[in-house]
């Protein structure tokens, strides 16, 4: 995630409970030349919105979607360096994420970047799906199940690549229309890299929001959400975008979505606890 995250904080909220049982260390240990990252939740922030308050639960129940991230948010990896990894390129593509998390480089040239390096065939992408089964989150299809039986719409709002989402779409029964992803370009004669299509949303800095503010507009919604880990996610609560944002940091928490975040969970079960009340 590259994007500055906003500062506006809540207004007062329930007192927060105490979360420490719940951060675990997350370990991943990857295959086939993959870095092995360790990561510790850092320790929360002293903050009120642990709980939800009494505008946040309306708004959740006022909403008639939501919308979620991918990364580390529906699925508990990041699907680029997942990639990388497997095409070799996990250490290299790492270093340019880091380099451009650092504010010198901007979204899309970054992206561009990391696949000129990464070379993805359209071969390689296919045999990547099929060895790697989308690795959900705890409690996400129950989630996106009270979700529906409350009668709100599911979108995936992702940064990643719709080759790689749209596998997560079908296990958690969100129609592909409802995806927003980049979209990856192949040679029709070899298969190989070309590009990838500049106007999708998420292929720009910013491009989260604007997905999100799209699809309120043109699908209807009058109040709706978004469900994300990082600051781009964070971004969509704006005028016109989600009215309600839940941070998620049940794989990674970021200090700026724990602060900003109207609500900030770390189990998917919390969201389903109020839902339908």
């Amino acid at each position: 995630m590259f994007a500055v995250a906003q500062t506006w904080h809540p207004s007062a909220r329930v007192a927060p409970r105490d979360l420490k049982a719940r951060h675990q260390r997350v370990s991943r240990a990857h295959r086939r030349g993959r870095v092995v990252i360790n990561v510790a939740a850092p320790s929360m922030p002293a903050t009120s919105n642990r709980e939800p308050s009494a505008d946040v639960l309306d708004l959740i129940a006022k909403s008639t979607a939501f919308c979620f991230d991918v990364d580390s948010t529906v699925c508990v990896d990041e699907g680029i360096d997942e990639l990388a990894a497997y095409l070799g390129k996990g250490e290299e593509v790492a270093a340019m994420t880091a380099a451009a998390m650092g504010g010198n480089v901007s979204f899309r040239d970054a992206l561009e970047n990391r696949l000129r390096v990464m070379q993805p065939t359209r071969d390689s992408v296919e045999a990547f799906v099929k060895n790697n089964p989308p690795k959900l989150s705890p409690g996400i299809k129950d989630l996106f199940d009270a979700l529906r039986r409350d009668g709100k719409t599911v979108y995936l709002v992702s940064g990643g690549f719709r080759h790689m989402i749209n596998p997560v779409a079908d296990a958690l029964d969100v129609p592909r229309s409802n995806v927003f992803a980049n979209d990856l370009r192949f040679s029709d004669t070899d298969g190989s890299y070309e590009s990838f299509n500049p106007e999708e949303f998420t292929s720009k800095a910013g491009g989260k929001a604007e997905a999100v503010k799209h699809i309120k507009k043109t699908d209807g919604h009058s109040v709706m959400g978004m469900v994300g880990d990082g600051a781009t996610d964070l971004e969509s609560r704006a005028p016109g975008g989600a009215d309600v944002f839940v941070g998620y940091g049940g794989v990674q928490v970021r200090d700026a979505v724990a602060n900003g975040a109207d609500w900030f969970v770390t189990d998917f079960q919390d969201m389903i606890d109020v839902l339908g009340k």
